[in-house]
């Protein structure tokens, strides 16, 4: 196992290299640097002498060398807009997504497995054709759509959730954590008050993240333990007098689990970069939010640093995958 995760480590280092010299070819050759930050107003000498200070004279290869290297060092450049080192602005904001789409796949899974073996238990029934149906809606209504419908109810007619933000502006005054994981840092420090409110502003958001993600779990579960409790090996435990409990959650829940697992890696990278929608309508000061203020200022070394770290953890999400099948099923061994 260990000799299959150090090669399959050695594997990434080609696949991010290829994707991190796709990112800044394609960032690098579409726009003027000098006319975004100097604007349209700006001399050729300043643009001039603006590209021998940003070393955009130097050849490509060059230029994409020392970008790799610095990377290597955390070194992301220099935001155009705010002047400010990249990796501190990711630094600041991905806590906020990362805790966001913890929670949202934490849902996802809890609930989509759960419905999702009762529709296969259940098959053929009301049940089933109720959590299939609902699967169906979350899976057609846009993100977007669904965040405008929850706020119309749940936030400007019934009064029960606030609109947007991370916390409620009065008391984010007096909240201060150390880092960026404002709800986790809250619940460990058992400061109550704040953790409710940071609760109750998430709670809109994680839905919406969670319900594509809550459909395909759904479905997938429901397809893969149908096949599973046909399976000679389950008859078997039944005719043993086993509970159908123990039968269902503990005998074919887990053999049906390798498909689900990776649908839950694949989708948590999702999460991590399909949030830009989500935190667009909630106003959920995350890494969306940062991407999308990037995007329309030209930000190009913020968004080229924001595509690399989601692109890294993706790939990273399927190594996970990848080492979790042996523990779900010993059959799956890696010489």
């Amino acid at each position: 196992m260990l000799g299959y995760i150090v090669r399959r480590l050695m594997q990434l280092v080609p696949v991010l290299l290829g994707i991190t010299l796709l990112v800044f070819l394609i960032f690098h050759l579409t726009a003027d640097p000098t006319q975004v930050i100097l604007g349209l107003h700006g001399t050729p000498e300043q643009r001039e002498a603006l590209r021998e200070e940003l070393g955009l004279n130097e050849p490509i290869l060059v230029q994409y060398a020392r970008f790799v290297g610095g990377a290597l060092r955390g070194d992301l450049g220099e935001s155009w807009t705010w002047r400010t080192p990249v990796a501190q602005e990711i630094a600041d904001k991905f806590p906020h997504t990362l805790e966001l789409a913890t929670v949202a796949m934490a849902l996802a899974v809890s609930v989509g497995l759960v419905v999702g073996v009762l529709a296969a238990v259940r098959s053929y029934t009301i049940v089933d054709y109720l959590s299939t149906g609902l699967a169906l809606v979350a899976v057609s209504v846009p993100v977007f759509v669904l965040g405008l419908l929850l706020i119309t109810w749940f936030a400007v007619k019934l009064e029960w959730l606030p609109i947007n933000g991370r916390m409620d502006p009065l008391l984010l005054d007096q909240f201060r954590p150390p880092n960026g994981f404002y709800l986790s840092y809250a619940i460990l420090t058992r400061q109550w008050e704040y953790a409710a409110d940071l609760a109750r502003h998430m709670v809109m958001p994680a839905v919406v993240l969670a319900s594509t993600t809550t459909a395909l779990l759904v479905r997938i579960t429901r397809a893969t333990m149908l096949e599973v409790i046909r399976q000679d090996y389950i008859r078997t435990a039944r005719a043993k007098g086993l509970s159908e409990r123990v039968v269902i959650y503990r005998h074919a829940l887990k053999n049906a689990m390798i498909p689900v697992v990776t649908v839950i890696g694949l989708q948590f990278g999702t999460l991590l970069g399909g949030a830009i929608l989500t935190e667009t309508v909630f106003t959920w000061p995350g890494l969306g939010t940062l991407t999308l203020r990037a995007v329309e200022g030209h930000d190009l070394p913020l968004v080229q640093g924001v595509v690399i770290l989601l692109a890294t953890l993706f790939v990273l999400a399927n190594l996970t995958v990848d080492i979790l099948y042996a523990a779900l099923d010993p059959r799956i061994k890696y010489a």
